[in-house]
């Protein structure tokens, strides 16, 4: 059995470290990842009629994903830093600190993604929908809607599933991470 520790003015100076501001940042990112992924959304969805959750997503996402990949980003230099065999070892997959560090690296590629191109492709096309919508006097899945819509809603659907496949795998990879890190530590 381990000794009782006391704490001292030195001992929680101490808490201050790059181990500290590590697990702060996992925390923060893999918290505001499960969040978004299974919960604000699904909450928003069902109070909120659609188009203004259409809108909230759109100003909301943004900032999800640039945060996401700040902090995989801030995660992967930390861990690069820490364990020399991530360069050392780059092409070896199979190493447990590359593959931690490929971890890192596909939340960062997936958010970019997610941030660069097929969100705003997506809020483009969820606009053009709505702008339709009230040009034809009818919701996008009302019988009778125009090829038009229905060519949207075809992009619409494809869209929102490459980001949330995106989001998925990026969620994915820091539960992996996560999960190293709660067997191995830091």
């Amino acid at each position: 059995m381990s000794q009782p520790q006391s704490l001292t003015v030195g001992s929680l100076l101490q808490l201050f470290s790059l181990n500290g501001a590590y697990n702060i940042g996992f925390s923060f990112l893999f918290g505001m990842s499960l969040w978004v992924t299974f919960f604000g959304g699904v909450i928003a969805y069902r109070a909120l009629p659609r188009q203004q959750f259409g809108t909230l997503q759109h100003r909301t996402f943004p900032i999800y994903f640039n945060l996401s990949i700040a902090g995989s980003a801030g995660l992967l230099a930390a861990w690069t830093y820490t364990h020399p065999a991530v360069l050392a070892h780059a092409a070896r997959p199979a190493v447990a600190d590359v593959a931690q560090a490929y971890a890192l690296a596909s939340v960062l590629v997936l958010q970019a993604l997610n941030s660069l191109v097929i969100g705003p492709v997506t809020s483009k096309t969820m606009f053009l929908r709505h702008k339709l919508e009230k040009e034809e006097g009818k919701a996008y899945n009302e019988p009778g809607v125009s090829d038009a819509m229905k060519a949207l809603n075809s992009k619409f659907a494809r869209l929102h599933g490459y980001s949330s496949l995106a989001n998925l795998g990026a969620f994915i990879a820091l539960t992996f991470h996560g999960l190293w890190l709660g067997n191995y530590g830091i």
